[in-house]
């Protein structure tokens, strides 16, 4: 039997979408297993053992229609029998239906409904505390009474070589394990998914108060200066605990770093989902448009916990609910002050007992 999962969005919806796969290899043991994923979001999924094969979606079938209907041609050629497109887009759509595969399975959207031959309903409140994210991927694979028995965390896997690696590298940097080391998510992807730069560093000038521990930033070439913005607005004392120019030179560097970490602080994104992924502490800080209940994973009040807006002042939404308040995301953020943050990050790091 062959298998095709189909997932290209970002870093943390790729590395989420492994439980498909993993949830498919109990499933059909004896499997060939496919996993087609943007390449630059290889490296989140490197080592995993619950897909046999990586399928690289290239820039170049974005930018070209004949080299798209190439890649569609091989992907008819590869004959699987069964496609679970995570997706849902017009390019998965397409690869679903030139794969002419007999079972093809995704989430209901009326308009393509008739490209597959299953189509599951998302369901919009969590039966676990495993989040609305887990449960409706879990939901191409299982019938909905095994859910709950069937939760699957997702995992990074690393070899020994990149761990020993990182701790030498943290370690030319002064960094021993003398002291704690929290990963700061200092940026998201976008403005609308990152907490002002003066708060964040009121944020981090707290985890410093709370922690005395050293500091890392994760932040990629290209967001350098808004990264060092926030380092400037931090104290005296804080910056003496911040290694801003130790970080990973890729993605596989960053995470081999993350996991010498003893807990990650900071913008919901691909780096909490990572963190997870490492089984490392987690403190999220939600854009005040994302819906929390969505991406809050495995969240427990302890190990994982997490802050939104809606929390704590819900009538600045009326009747609507958080994402159909993005294009107001940075007016809303005016009310999301450190007021509010930090007692809550306080609490938290000192229940750690780092």
């Amino acid at each position: 039997m062959k298998i095709l999962v189909i997932q290209q969005k970002m870093i943390g919806d790729v590395l989420t979408s492994t439980i498909i796969c993993e949830a498919l290899k109990k499933e059909y043991p004896e499997a060939t297993i496919d996993y087609l994923v943007n390449s630059s979001t290889k490296p989140v999924i490197q080592g995993n053992p619950f897909f046999d094969h990586i399928v690289e979606f290239k820039n170049e079938y974005r930018d070209s229609k004949k080299e798209f209907y190439s890649f569609l041609k091989e992907i008819k050629k590869s004959k699987y029998d069964l496609v679970v497109d995570v997706y849902g887009k017009l390019e998965s759509n397409l690869i679903s239906y030139f794969s002419k595969a007999p079972k093809k399975v995704s989430f209901y959207k009326w308009y393509t409904k008739f490209l597959y031959s299953k189509v599951i309903y998302r369901k919009s409140e969590p039966i676990t505390n495993a989040s609305i994210a887990i449960e409706n991927r879990l939901r191409l694979v299982y019938s909905e009474n095994k859910i709950t028995s069937n939760i699957i965390r997702p995992k990074i896997f690393l070899t020994e070589d990149e761990k020993n690696s990182a701790k030498q590298f943290l370690e030319s940097n002064g960094i021993t394990k003398k002291k704690p080391l929290i990963m700061i998510s200092v940026l998201g992807s976008e403005m609308r998914k990152t907490l002002p730069f003066e708060y964040m560093a009121k944020v981090i000038d707290e985890i410093v108060i709370t922690t005395s521990a050293d500091i890392l930033f994760n932040y990629i070439p290209n967001q350098e200066k808004d990264a060092k913005a926030i380092y400037d607005l931090t104290t005296l004392t804080t910056r003496k605990h911040i290694h801003f120019n130790v970080f990973g030179k890729s993605l596989r560097d960053f995470i081999a770093i993350l996991f010498h970490c003893d807990a990650l602080v900071g913008n919901e994104g691909g780096a909490v989902n990572m963190a997870k992924a490492l089984d490392k502490p987690t403190f999220t800080i939600f854009s005040p448009w994302i819906i929390k209940k969505d991406w809050n994973m495995f969240e427990d009040g302890v190990t994982h916990d997490s802050v939104h807006l809606y929390d704590f002042k819900p009538q600045l939404y009326g009747d609507k609910t958080p994402k159909e308040m993005k294009d107001k995301a940075m007016e809303l953020y005016k009310s999301f002050s450190t007021e509010l943050i930090i007692p809550s990050i306080r609490s938290y790091l000192k229940n750690l007992k780092l």
